[in-house]
């Protein structure tokens, strides 16, 4: 699926239409915020959004959402938005903690290490949060969309101590401009060497059929390419999985963020994200994202 943009004269009206309801999550903050690994003197914290009439005995879906940053930086602020309207959807959402470079003077391979000990505290706390077990999808942005995709994909790099028998696989995948090819040519290459396969998700695919996926691309990004994509895609079709592409023309790496206001592409995204959830019977009834009925932002075409 393509989204083109459409040009209109009327854009800062749309801007300034666009419901307060729909900006809140912007400016929310997470229900709770709990530890859920201590490595090398540091707690990381799971940010976690919960549904207004939350209680621990549901077995609700849930997401677990990973930042970008190249694996330097980065801050789980930027999915506070996507949690906090996917809480309203009747999800338990979170957003992850995880070293980096900046921050804790670690390599890629370590922060792949945190998401997947992410995913196993989720699934082995799903009780104390209302969460079904078999409902956990992993998503994230650019790197953070690496380290979903590497939860369900790469077979090496635990965290220390885990549990072979705890499955850190999540049971879909959402992913935002993801890094998914580390191969020569492609993004982080240079850091990894001749370490590529054992990090990059492209290389690591099958036999087994992977989680059931949905991608998010602008065709204008300058770190991951179209043909990159489909690549990804058509390996994941070819074990028997499913994996959804949506390209948005002229757009950059990182279009998807709400941070980046005024920015009404993130509402589109959103309104896919939800829908992808509602094929697999995760969410009901119509996405809830809110937009003027005129405010056509993207036409989409085969």
């Amino acid at each position: 699926m393509r989204y083109l943009p459409l040009v209109s004269h009327g854009f800062i009206w749309f801007v300034w239409a666009v419901s307060a309801a729909a900006l809140a999550g912007q400016e929310t903050t997470p229900d709770r915020a709990v530890t859920y690994r201590e490595v090398d003197g540091h707690e990381l914290k799971m940010h976690v959004f919960l549904p207004q009439d939350f209680a621990a005995t549901d077995r609700r879906p849930a997401v677990v959402f990973f930042f970008g940053g190249g694996f330097n930086t980065g801050t789980p602020r930027q999915f506070y938005p996507f949690a906090a309207y996917l809480a309203e959807r009747g999800m338990v959402a979170m957003a992850a903690e995880y070293r980096t470079k900046q921050g804790h003077g670690v390599s890629p391979f370590e922060c792949v290490q945190d998401a997947k000990a992410a995913i196993r505290w989720t699934r082995n706390n799903a009780s104390s949060w209302g969460i079904d077990p078999e409902r956990i999808a992993a998503g994230g942005g650019s790197a953070g969309g690496h380290l979903a995709a590497a939860t369900a994909f790469l077979p090496g790099l635990d965290e220390d101590g885990a549990n072979p028998d705890e499955s850190c696989i999540p049971d879909a995948l959402i992913l935002y401009n993801p890094v998914i090819d580390n191969g020569p040519s492609e993004y982080g290459y240079e850091r990894l060497g001749n370490r590529y396969r054992e990090f990059s998700p492209r290389h690591n695919i099958g036999p087994e059929i992977p989680p059931p996926t949905v991608t998010f691309l602008g065709t204008s990004d300058a770190l991951i390419s179209v043909a990159t994509m489909h690549s990804f895609a058509d390996a994941i079709r070819e074990v028997g999985g499913r994996c959804d592409v949506h390209l948005y023309e002229q757009a950059a790496h990182g279009f998807f963020n709400a941070r980046a206001w005024p920015n009404l592409r993130y509402f589109e995204v959103l309104r896919a994200t939800d829908r992808f959830l509602g094929s697999l019977g995760w969410l009901t009834g119509e996405p809830e994202v809110k937009l003027p009925a005129d405010a056509l932002l993207f036409a989409p075409t085969e």
